[in-house]
């Protein structure tokens, strides 16, 4: 086991409003408490800086919520911040996440000179009728807009967030809408069917989606259109022209560390001298995460933090790697695990009778076999 690539995301828990279909951890922006809230993030940075391990960050992603609500002083405060408590590479990938609206729009050239150098555009949709179905609060000019003034501020390298599978969306329009984005010719796409998620309004009370034979159609479809304009549909639901993959989500799949700051923010990190790997999660309330962080005595700014049994670090290790189309390089699983590929023959040789896995002394892979039934693969190396 040897130390990985280092990251941070930081979450900004505040929306707008909440949309029907999210089931992350947001909450309804009536007063957000924004000068306060950079300064326990910065508090939760420097009491968890020995993860680090003297890293530098390869890569930093602000999620949320919709980050784009704070001012780009703000950001540029935090990146400030970060950089002063651990290192931030000079090459590092900054991405923020912006929603499409007027208001956020007119912070991407503050944001472009705070140090961010990568957007991610929640557009979902450019159709008003699905637009208004998801809850979302901008249309499809504001979407328009958003990406024109991405460019106009200096943003090269951006991600357009789409959906498809909406409630009563057929495939023409689905295909529309993945039309409309390419027009934009973006460096890289997120393209993923909508999925009713527990604890969400659309759980509680499920719109009428598309029959699955629809559903079919559209992605195979829309990934034929996104291969002849030239992207590599590299990740399960990530699209990218030549050298523009994600690299913060690439650190994830291959298993890399990830420090985490924020309300109900999750992490990862590699104890090489105690050769075992660390899950964590911050409290999930802001009110009570800040409290926490603002010596509130009784209350705890890290909601949970274990160490993963060496049993479970295969299914850990193949549910990220194999999300990836081309695998990742063999010599990861061994480094980033502490175990030996060896130890988990039995099942990597079942994977690769049933057509599933592809191994060879540089590689591991899912066939298209594997790609195409995921979760069977992955749940193979699930323990006993």
């Amino acid at each position: 086991m040897i130390l990985p690539p280092l990251a941070l995301y930081v979450h900004i828990p505040w929306c707008v409003r909440k949309c029907p279909y999210c089931d992350f951890n947001s909450h309804r922006a009536d007063n957000i408490p924004e000068t306060d809230y950079v300064k326990c993030l910065l508090e939760d940075l420097q009491r968890d800086v020995a993860w680090a391990q003297g890293r530098s960050l390869q890569s930093i992603f602000f999620g949320g919520g919709t980050p784009s609500l704070f001012s780009a002083h703000s950001i540029g405060q935090l990146l400030e911040g970060i950089d002063r408590l651990v290192p931030i590479a000079t090459d590092a990938e900054i991405t923020l996440e912006a929603n499409p609206g007027t208001a956020e729009q007119e912070k991407f050239r503050g944001f472009r000179a705070a140090g961010v150098n990568r957007l991610s555009i929640g557009i979902q949709s450019f159709n008003p009728v699905h637009l208004e179905k998801l809850g979302r609060i901008h249309n499809g000019d504001d979407a328009r807009h958003a990406i024109s003034m991405a460019r106009h501020a200096g943003f090269e390298n951006f991600n357009l967030d789409l959906m498809h599978g909406l409630p009563t969306q057929t495939q023409a329009e689905a295909l529309q809408d993945l039309e409309t984005a390419l027009s934009f010719e973006p460096p890289h796409l997120s393209w993923y069917q909508l999925t009713i998620e527990p604890n969400t309004v659309f759980h509680n009370a499920p719109p009428v989606l598309p029959e699955d034979e629809t559903l079919w159609a559209i992605q195979q479809a829309g990934e034929a259109m996104l291969a002849a304009r030239g992207f590599d549909h590299y990740e399960v639901s990530a699209y990218a022209q030549p050298g523009r993959h994600g690299r913060h989500n690439l650190n994830y799949w291959q298993f890399g560390d990830y420090l985490a700051m924020g309300a109900g923010a999750h992490g990862k990190i590699t104890c090489v001298a105690e050769q075992r790997i660390l899950r964590y999660r911050k409290t999930r309330l802001p009110q009570d995460y800040m409290a926490a962080l603002q010596s509130v005595i009784g209350k705890n700014y890290t909601a949970a933090c274990d160490a993963l049994a060496r049993e479970d670090l295969p299914f850990e290790f193949f549910m990220n790697a194999l999300r990836l189309r081309e695998g990742v390089p063999s010599h990861l699983f061994a480094e980033r695990t502490g175990l030996a590929l060896s130890q988990i023959e039995a099942v990597l040789g079942s994977a690769r009778k049933r057509g599933m896995l592809s191994q060879t002394a540089e590689r591991l892979a899912p066939t298209a076999q594997g790609w195409l039934f995921l979760n069977d693969l992955v749940a193979q190396f699930l323990p006993e």
